[in-house]
């Protein structure tokens, strides 16, 4: 039961930050809007061409927070792109652009009303309980907090304050979770591609990506050729001379074969352990003996740096899935441990709807940089082979963030 309630709590509470962040939005769409129709008309005398591109900008980095948190809550496949400071000409004619300007008039209105119904309906339960202790603070010792009803004494108090509370936070379980996805949803649609849009996108990320995911496979061939070369079949040869050496001792000197057995025993168990590192490089034995949830725990579990896992993921994810999200974790912790300086991690692994999301935060020094070989690279080409996505942000001073989606059906 207390499981539940603590559940239910957890609803309300992640229902109330997103109805937050959909007002936040709402607030800044009435700064945005208005700067953008008045800085359109400045066009006219020329002034504008130089006012809206600094604004689209802002628009654009906003609307790239969004897509992300969307990623996280929705499992949304669509995540932003670094997209360069551009002028007017280059703008008008890039809907994605178009799109964001649409989601930011929707948001003037949706994201005002919907934030604020959200956020007095998760803050009410709060008042209803505040009120049956505290009502003697307020002016004549009377408190109205729903329907007008006063609470003047310690009987109404306990009577009517408690039925108050019982009735709102019935009412905030039920409709503050539900308010908060309809403005995830409503902001959704509105930064949403179209449908050729997102075909054309689809078929050149798809032409890049299989290019990518061929090259990673000739990677990981010549990895584990080289991976066998160097140790396995070293260990082998090594063992076959000494059986070799030892049937030419043993007719001569029976008593030296014991050491070259003994030698060969070792070289024997050496090759064992080659074999079996590689194998674990191409899929980790944990996936099939503990699921991706034991896995993951596993990998957190051995980091040098303090890690807090949360897991949310069900049946029904692919093999190639789960290792992918496996490395990738993995890959992370590993780079948080030996570059960040980090003190804490967190690694969230969700499934939502049709994806599996990854999160992997820590709070080290940032600066993630691809080209110095941090295996982002490797971790994203792995992903997009999968139709899955990868972004990292990690600015100079930390923290960093690491972000995976990835399609699991």
């Amino acid at each position: 039961m207390s499981v539940s309630v603590a559940s239910w709590w957890d609803r309300v509470g992640n229902g109330a930050r997103a109805s937050a962040t959909t007002f936040g939005i709402g607030l800044y769409a009435i700064i945005a809007v208005p700067l953008l129709i008045y800085t359109a008309v400045a066009c006219l005398v020329g002034i504008g061409f130089v006012l809206v591109p600094p604004q689209l900008w802002v628009l654009g980095r906003i609307a790239d927070a969004e897509r992300i948190r969307l990623a996280r809550e929705l499992g949304s496949p669509e995540v932003p792109t670094r997209r360069p400071f551009r002028w007017l000409p280059a703008l008008l004619t890039d809907r994605t652009v178009w799109r964001e300007v649409r989601w930011i008039v929707a948001m003037l209105f949706a994201g005002i009303v919907l934030g604020a119904v959200g956020l007095a309906l998760a803050v009410l339960p709060v008042l209803s309980f505040a009120a049956i202790w505290l009502w003697w603070l307020f002016p004549q010792g009377t408190v109205r907090v729903v329907a007008n009803v006063p609470i003047t004494g310690w009987a109404s108090a306990f009577t009517v304050g408690i039925v108050q509370t019982v009735v709102t936070t019935a009412v905030a379980v039920a409709c503050v979770p539900l308010i908060a996805r309809v403005g995830m949803h409503i902001s959704e649609a509105c930064l949403r591609a179209g449908m050729n849009q997102q075909l054309a996108h689809q078929i050149t990320e798809l032409q890049r990506t299989r290019s990518g995911a061929v090259d990673a496979h000739t990677a990981d061939l010549r990895r584990i050729e080289r991976d066998l070369h160097d140790g396995t079949q070293a260990h082998l040869v090594g063992l076959a001379m000494r059986l070799g050496l030892a049937m030419r001792v043993l007719k001569r000197d029976p008593e030296a074969v014991g050491p070259l057995l003994e030698q060969a025993r070792d070289g024997a168990e050496a090759a064992m352990s080659d074999l079996r590192t590689v194998l674990r490089t191409t899929y980790p034995p944990i996936l099939a003996d503990q699921g991706l949830d034991g896995a993951v725990a596993a990998v957190a579990a051995r980091c040098t740096v303090p890690t807090h896992v949360e897991i949310e993921v069900s049946g029904g994810i692919h093999a190639s899935v789960e290792a992918a999200v496996y490395f990738v974790v993995a890959e992370a912790l590993t780079n948080t441990a030996r570059h960040s300086g980090a003190t804490t991690a967190r690694v969230e692994v969700r499934k939502v709807g049709r994806y599996v999301t990854v999160e992997v935060h820590d709070n080290g020094r940032g600066g993630v940089d691809e080209s110095k070989g941090t295996g982002v690279a490797g971790m994203r080409r792995r992903l997009e082979a999968l139709d899955g996505v990868l972004t990292v942000d990690g600015p100079l001073g930390g923290p960093t963030v690491l972000r995976a989606a990835c399609p699991c059906e």
